[in-house]
C-alpha cells in the first residue's frame, strides 16, 4: 500500500498522506478510543496515533531523506535534512472523542506543497506552493476565496494561548462585528481551508507566530496559493515574532477585521 502511495510530485505526496490519514480517522470514528494525556488538560487520542504513523509511512516511502515533525512523535527522520513536513493527523481532537465530525487531517511541506483532508466530507483541500484546489470523488476544481457569505470563524480553542490586550471572545463582542460579519466559533483549521475554497469570509486565531505549526502550516499554504490577504491578528506579516493568525478572503474582510481587534489592543 505504501509504495502506491509514493510519486515524484510534491502535492500528491501531501494528498496521498493527507488520504491515509482520513482513512485511519474515519474507519476508527464511533469507536471507544483510549486518551493520552498531554499538558494542561489536553490530550490526544489512539486514533490520532495511528494517523499519524500511516502519514509517516507514506512520506518516508515517498520521501525518504525528508525529515518530519508530527504532533504526536515529534521530529525524525534524516537529520540535518533541508526538507521538512509538519503533520496534524487529526486537528480537532476533542470534537472526535466527542463524536463530532468537524475534524482536518493536515499535511504540508514547509515552503512548498500541502493538503489537508476532510475525512468525513472525502474532500482534499490541495496546493502545490502555487495553485490551491480541492478534490471531490476524482474531479479537482481551482479554489476562489470570496466573502460574499460574511461567514468568519474565531477560534476560541487554539493551541497557544492567547497574549494580553485581545481575546478572541472580545471580537464576538463588539458592535461593529455583529454589523459586517456572521460569527462561528471554530474548533479546527479545516475552517482555514473554508476561507480558501470561498466558504468562509475569514479566521481568526490568536497566539505566538503559527507559520511553522502543525496546526496551521497546511491551511496557510492553502491560503497563501488562492489568493487570501495573511496576517498576524494585528494585521503585520506572520513569521518570527507576529501574534496569531488572521486569513481573510480580501483585503476589505481584513481590513475591517484588523480595525475590530487592533481597537481592542
Amino acid at each position: 500500500m505504501i509504495d502506491s502511495y509514493a510519486t515524484s510530485d510534491d502535492a500528491d505526496v501531501a494528498v496521498a498522506a493527507a488520504r491515509a490519514g482520513a482513512d485511519v480517522v474515519r474507519s476508527m470514528f464511533g469507536h471507544k478510543l483510549d486518551h493520552i494525556d498531554k499538558d494542561a488538560g489536553d490530550f490526544t487520542t489512539v486514533a490520532d496515533v495511528a494517523a499519524e504513523q500511516v502519514i509517516l509511512d507514506v512520506i518516508g516511502a515517498a520521501r525518504p531523506y525528508d525529515a518530519v515533525l508530527g504532533e504526536e512523535s515529534g521530529q525524525q527522520g534524516a537529520a540535518g535534512a533541508v526538507r521538512l513536513w509538519l503533520v496534524d493527523p487529526l486537528c480537532g481532537t476533542l470534537n472526535y472523542a466527542s463524536g463530532t465530525m468537524l475534524v482536518a487531517v493536515n499535511v504540508a511541506l514547509r515552503g512548498g506543497a500541502a493538503a489537508v483532508a476532510d475525512p468525513f466530507s472525502g474532500e482534499v483541500f490541495f496546493t502545490d506552493g502555487t495553485t490551491a484546489w480541492v478534490r471531490h470523488d476524482g474531479v479537482d476544481a481551482e479554489l476562489a476565496p470570496t466573502s460574499a457569505n460574511q461567514l468568519v470563524d474565531v477560534n476560541l480553542d487554539g493551541p497557544f494561548p492567547p497574549r494580553a490586550g485581545f481575546r478572541e471572545v472580545d471580537l464576538l463582542a463588539h458592535p461593529k462585528f455583529g454589523q459586517w460579519f456572521r460569527p462561528r466559533v471554530g474548533s479546527t483549521s479545516l475552517a482555514l481551508a473554508w476561507v480558501a475554497a470561498g466558504r468562509r469570509a475569514a479566521y481568526v486565531v490568536d497566539g505566538g507566530d503559527l507559520s511553522d505549526s502543525v496546526h496551521f502550516a497546511a491551511g496557510i499554504a492553502l491560503c497563501r496559493a488562492a489568493g487570501c490577504v495573511l496576517t498576524g491578528v494585528d494585521g503585520r506579516p506572520i513569521g518570527p515574532g507576529s501574534r496569531g493568525l488572521l486569513a481573510a478572503a480580501d483585503t476589505e474582510t481584513h481590513g475591517r477585521l484588523v480595525s475590530l481587534i487592533v481597537g481592542r489592543m
